[in-house]
């Protein structure tokens, strides 16, 4: 499917929009990646029938691509192609309706299939300011050794304030922390993309205390040019930050921030709702994200509506 190459540019910025939308809202990366691609194979599929806008897209357009997909070979292995890729299918275009929903696109596009869920948005959790203090001063407790809550600490300044994802938090290094300017260095952000983050006096201290004080006293911390490390000297992979994050919510003590179910990516929603609520321009929070589209950020004033009602 990834070989279908498509020719409309309204239909390339949809993919990317919806892309961002998927990660915005925490899907798990495996989603985020394949979703776009099932959507691809759709948009050229209308490409072939001349359906050049999603405004010209009826339910009798979705019926009549199911029928295609039911009848297409299976490109990996003989036979038709299976239920749960065709459900795949259902699922993706389903999601994509509700993107146009939520972005208020004019349109008739509809699924004619099974009652849709309910939206995802609604069940979004933040960390508020305060749980945000208090994760901090939890993670005192998070390890017995002072180098590994050095480290911890500055793994949360990049989660939370610096609202970095959490593949771009791995990959950070220690020449991507800009002292003298008071930036840190994206090199891998997402579509490889680079972006400067700012960050002020108090985290960057955190990080630099962690440098050089704390990362020395880890195992075979000079062969490596990684920022966070674990105990052998490695870089710290996905499942160490969210085992660490976990760490540190345990440590808490505090039932209503462990009943939200924090992941890392729930507090780069944290940081760009709090920075909704305090009034700065979506355009900057735009930037600061690494979006590619104000259309993805806007989805941060949902959030805010729907925590302003509680």
């Amino acid at each position: 499917m990834k070989k279908l190459i498509l020719k409309n540019k309204s239909y390339k910025v949809l993919i990317t929009n919806y892309k961002e939308w998927l990660d915005i809202l925490g899907f798990a990366d495996s989603t985020v990646y394949s979703f776009p691609i099932h959507l691809q194979e759709f948009f050229y599929y209308l490409e072939q029938h001349n359906i050049n806008s999603i405004n010209h897209i009826r339910p009798t357009t979705v019926s009549d691509y199911y029928k295609y997909l039911q009848e297409r070979p299976n490109e990996k292995y003989n036979g038709a192609l299976s239920k749960t890729y065709l459900n795949t299918h259902q699922q993706v275009l389903k999601k994509f309706r509700d993107y146009l929903r939520k972005h208020n696109t004019n349109t008739h596009f509809n699924v004619p299939l099974k009652p849709e869920r309910v939206d995802r948005i609604e069940t979004i959790d933040i960390l508020t300011q305060e749980e945000i203090k208090a994760l901090f001063k939890a993670v005192e407790y998070s390890s017995e050794l002072e180098h590994i809550v050095s480290r911890n600490k500055a793994m949360l300044v990049l989660l939370y304030s610096c609202g970095l994802r959490r593949n771009e938090t791995i990959m950070m290094n220690i020449k991507d922390i800009l002292f003298d300017k008071g930036l840190v260095l994206v090199r891998k952000g997402k579509n490889y993309k680079e972006r400067f983050v700012p960050i002020n006096h108090y985290n960057l201290e955190l990080l630099e205390n962690y440098i050089y004080d704390a990362r020395i006293q880890f195992n075979n911390y000079n062969t490596t040019e990684a920022l966070l490390i674990g105990q052998s000297g490695n870089r710290i992979r996905g499942n160490d930050i969210a085992r660490h994050l976990k760490t540190i919510i345990n440590a808490t003590s505090n039932e209503a921030i462990q009943a939200k179910n924090i992941t890392p990516h729930k507090l780069r929603h944290s940081i760009a709702t709090h920075f909704l609520q305090a009034g700065m321009d979506i355009e900057y929070i735009k930037q600061f994200l690494g979006h590619a589209y104000l259309e993805t950020t806007q989805i941060y004033t949902h959030l805010v509506e729907k925590y302003e009602r509680l």
